[in-house]
């Protein structure tokens, strides 16, 4: 486990991604993607909040330049090691922000840092994802290349060069498939709860989440909660851009006049 402090605020690391770094930062955002997702999804953040939030973006093993490395293969287990990550970074008002996958992945490793009393988010936003609790049977993870890309072109949210780049392609479809199998096999019981506030942010036509399923984050925390419904599927961040980067502002500045604790 890294000790805390030893990662400072303009540095960037395997895990740690900083587009503009700045050490004068009050507040931080740390971003969680989603399945088959790595931290440049969230690089557009970096210069909408930087020099005054430290925007730190999570890159998970398996992709992009950390291809070669081993996957995490559950979702516990990359929380764990995202909580020691968290932990290294300096004493800031924090808030998470996760996508689909990273929204659950957010959740898991606020809890953690709660439990630990260290570096716990003020806020947690949750987007594009049902309640950790809500459970489907679903099973893309097991499907054939083919199934696999299919699902990924109904959602809309791969950059759709990739589908004209065979090599490119191939080349990530091993860690979709683990991320896959990660949030799929992924379970929470019904009674965790985190202190810190939830906002969850859905699309009112997304095929993964219905706003009775993103309701059902209200029973995992014992602060605050908020839903905000946006028109559009899966990635209706992308089309909500302004809206959504309103929506972290209002809990940045929470955050700011808070304090944060942890």
């Amino acid at each position: 486990m890294n000790q805390l402090n030893t990662i400072q605020d303009d540095v960037t690391t395997a895990w740690i991604r900083r587009y503009r770094p700045s050490a004068t930062s009050t507040t931080r955002l740390v971003c969680f993607p989603h399945a088959g997702g790595s931290a440049s999804f969230f690089h557009p953040l970096a210069p909408r909040f930087a020099p005054g939030t430290d925007v730190v973006s999570l890159q998970y093993p398996g992709r992009q330049d950390r291809r070669r490395e081993p996957f995490v293969e559950d979702l516990e287990s990359l929380a764990d090691l995202l909580a020691d990550e968290i932990a290294a970074l300096s004493d800031k008002p924090t808030v998470f922000f996760g996508h689909s996958m990273g929204a659950a992945l957010a959740f898991e490793t606020a809890h953690r840092l709660e439990q630990r009393g260290t570096r716990a988010p003020h806020s947690v936003i949750a987007s594009g994802r049902r309640g950790p609790a809500t459970v489907r049977d679903e099973e893309v993870h097991k499907r054939d290349d083919e199934g696999v890309i299919e699902e990924l072109k109904k959602l809309n949210g791969t950059d759709m060069a990739i589908f004209g780049d065979e090599e490119l392609l191939r080349m990530a479809l091993p860690a979709i498939r683990n991320d896959y199998r990660a949030i799929e096999s992924y379970r929470c019981e019904q009674s965790k709860t985190l202190r810190a506030p939830i906002v969850v942010l859905t699309g009112d036509q997304d095929p993964k989440t219905t706003r009775d399923e993103a309701e059902a984050w209200a029973k995992h925390t014992e602060g605050e909660f908020r839903l905000r419904e946006f028109s559009g599927g899966h990635f209706f961040l992308t089309e909500h851009q302004d809206e959504v980067n309103r929506e972290i502002e209002t809990e940045l500045a929470a955050a700011r006049k808070a304090g944060g604790h942890g």
